[in-house]
Formats: C-alpha cells, structure tokens, sequence
C-alpha cells in the first residue's frame, strides 16, 4: 500500500496527528492480528470500516496507508490541516494551577518567555501551614488552533513541560497535580476540633477563569521579589516571605524554549527524575536516588548505550559497568566543576545500580534508623550531597547544552 504519510510530517508531535486525525476520521481505533502485528493500528475500526492504517515506530507514527473505506476528498482535509499545524500560528496563553513549597504572594512575569506566576485568588484554598504545596496560577503561551482538542492538549503538555522546568530553576519543590490520582488516609480536624482519619482522594478545585486566553493577564498588586542568581539557591529558604525568583529566570526559561530537540528530549527527562525524586522522597529513599541517578543520565551521551548494559549485565556482576559509571562522573566534571569528587561520584552510582538491579536497599528502606548512626548517616549524605549537585549540573547543562546532541 501507498504511504501517504509525507516527509515534511515526520517531526509533528505524533499526539497532536493523532488529534487531527480523529477529528476527520473518528474512532477509537482497533488492533487487528496484534499478536503479529503489533504496531498496526486501525481508524476508526479494523476490517471494511477502516480508512487509515498507521504504524508505528518508536513511539511516533512512521507511517499511514489508506485502508478498505478510504476517502480521498477527506484525506485532502486532513492533509491541509497537518500542513497548518506545521506552520506559525498566533500565540494564545494556557493557564492552570500549579504548587510551589512555597506561597506565591505576587506575580512574576518574563518578559521574553512571556511565561507568567500569578497568585491564587482570594477564594482558593489556601494551607494553613508555611511548609505545604501552595497553589499558584502558571500562565505560558501556546500555538493557537480553531480546534479546542488540540489547543487543549497543547496547553496540559505546555503545563507540565514548564512546572518541570520551574522545579530545576526555582527554589524548593515546585509540581503539579499528577495524572493519577491517588486515594490515601489523612489525618483532618472535625467541627469539634478533634483529629480523625478520612479516606481521601488527592485534589484541588479553585477558579481557574479561562483556561486560554488571548492575551496574557495583566499584572497587578505586589510582584514576586527577585534574588541575584549566583546567590539565590543560597538565600532563598523558609523565612516566611514567601517564593522569590532568580534574576535569570526568564532568560531560563528561554533557554529551554531555544533548545534543539534532540536537547529537549533529554531535558525534558532529566526534569522529569528530579521531580520523582520529590515524590518519591517520603515513600523510598532508594527509589529517590535512583531517580536522581535517572536525571544525570537522561543528559549523558550514553543513554542507549547503558540501556544495552543493563539488559546484558550480568546477574553476579551489578556493579560493573565502567562505561555508564565513566559517564555518570564526566557530565558532573563538565557541569559541576569543583563538586566532581571521583571516588564519591563512583560510590553513588554504584548504589544506583545495587538499588535498580535488586542486590541492595539504602538503609532507611530496611531498618529503623537510629540517630546518625553510620550506615544510616553515610548513605544520607550520599543522598543529599547527589540531590544538590544533580540540580545544579541540570541547571549548568541549560546554560551551555551540547551543540551535537
């Protein structure tokens, strides 16, 4: 069959084709013989009622073959709305809520990014304590589209992509709500004033106003404080004045909007691990680390390398794999200079892979610790030692990314 998949689309993102795609030709789509064919996928159903088959390859659709029901008017309207997608649009600007470790008193706007905090209004909820996830409005710009499914997913990825960004550039921990979820026990205060335990789902409603606008929101009231950057990571702590930005937080910001592909891919996972390790944090320091780890290597050059380690590491062996842990300690010597002790870097990435290849815990995760005892007080170091070097090589490496990724 003919591939009518043209070269000039390879580099869209294969979620938004897929939206244009099901809004001339529907779906849900259908898998037919996927045992064989496990990459084939049919829209909107398999058999005669199919028009488009699409393969895939690597994540992204490779390729589109007309199927049984074939339309070639309605192809033509798909073509044309493909080809828009490729081509600048006006700029409208998404907006949700976002969670800084810090309360977010003012605005803070960038004036290249055009990437803008905002304060919750007076009618969220707000937390009753300085050390909680404070809620803030993240306003960013975004392609426009006629079409809201697009424009839509535009906006949750644009979201996300930021709040990432800001948690490797901002002080403390800075996240959004997760896809999924969860259903915990909570401790809350009843009318009474007497503590009990509630079966609760993770969540926050607050208004929101237009989820897109198009034009960004005017600021007014008092602005977010802005620290010098060499000294902010230094100044900025829990002192009850609230969240306060580095003067080169919009040219960051920016920095990450320049990056080539290839780049962003690589940032885009570095910043996804360093917020894990966050999460992670209260459930398992060994997961944490790892995470921690997972950052540093989404930035090396020999990620697909150690993944073919990995896979073929031997079981009485974890430990040895020279060529990943060589990486691991080059990319802290270029993007952490004057942190990058060998011998430490070393040990880290050798409870890294202990950890992810099952032949050790960190000893928070097996015991109960007591005080600072050795084994306990070592790998904790350890720990926060990685934390604070895996930010700032983060942070170093947006500055000057590799020119050939």
């Amino acid at each position: 069959m003919a591939d009518l998949f043209l070269e000039r689309w390879k580099d869209l993102d294969s979620h938004e084709l897929r939206i244009i795609l099901d809004r001339h030709v529907g779906g849900p789509g259908q898998y037919h013989g996927r045992t064989e064919q496990p990459n084939r996928f049919y829209l909107p159903l398999a058999g005669d009622a199919c028009r488009l088959v699409l393969t895939f390859r690597e994540k992204a659709i490779a390729n589109i073959e007309p199927g049984p029901a074939f339309d070639a008017d309605q192809w033509r309207t798909i073509s044309e709305d493909l080809d828009g997608s490729l081509k600048p649009g006006p700029l409208v600007f998404g907006r949700e809520y976002s969670f800084s470790s810090f309360r977010v008193p003012g605005s803070w706007s960038g004036t290249r990014s055009r990437v803008q905090i905002l304060p919750p209004p007076d009618e969220a909820p707000r937390a009753n304590q300085e050390v909680a996830d404070h809620p803030f409005i993240l306003e960013f710009p975004i392609k426009g589209s006629d079409f809201w499914p697009l424009i839509n997913y535009r906006r949750m990825r644009e979201h996300r992509n930021i709040t990432l960004v800001l948690n490797v550039l901002l002080a403390g921990h800075t996240s959004a709500l997760p896809r999924q979820l969860r259903h915990f026990w909570a401790s809350a205060v009843n009318p009474a004033g007497e503590f009990e335990s509630r079966w609760v789902q993770e969540a926050f409603f607050a208004n929101l106003g237009d989820v897109v606008r198009n034009e960004p929101t005017p600021i007014t009231g008092p602005t977010l404080p802005e620290v010098e950057a060499a000294r902010y990571l230094e100044d900025v702590g829990h002192d009850g004045r609230g969240l306060r930005v580095p003067t080169d937080l919009d040219e960051s910001i920016q920095a990450y909007s320049n990056l080539l592909d290839s780049n962003r891919i690589k940032f885009d996972r570095a910043a996804f691990w360093l917020e894990m390790a966050s999460r992670q944090w209260t459930v398992s320091f060994s997961i944490s680390f790892a995470a921690l780890v997972s950052a540093v290597e989404s930035l090396t050059t020999r990620g697909a390398i150690h993944r073919l380690q990995c896979e073929q590491c031997a079981a009485e062996r974890p430990h040895e794999q020279p060529g990943a842990t060589e990486a691991f300690r080059a990319l802290f010597e270029e993007y952490a200079p004057g942190a990058a002790l060998r011998k430490r870097r070393s040990e880290m990435y050798a409870l890294r892979s202990g950890i992810l290849h099952g032949s050790d815990l960190m000893e928070f995760d097996r015991n109960r610790d007591f005080g600072w005892d050795p084994p306990w007080s070592n790998q904790r170091e350890l720990h926060s030692e990685l934390w604070s070097i895996t930010g700032l090589a983060i942070r170093n490496w947006l500055k000057n990314p590799p020119a050939v990724p």
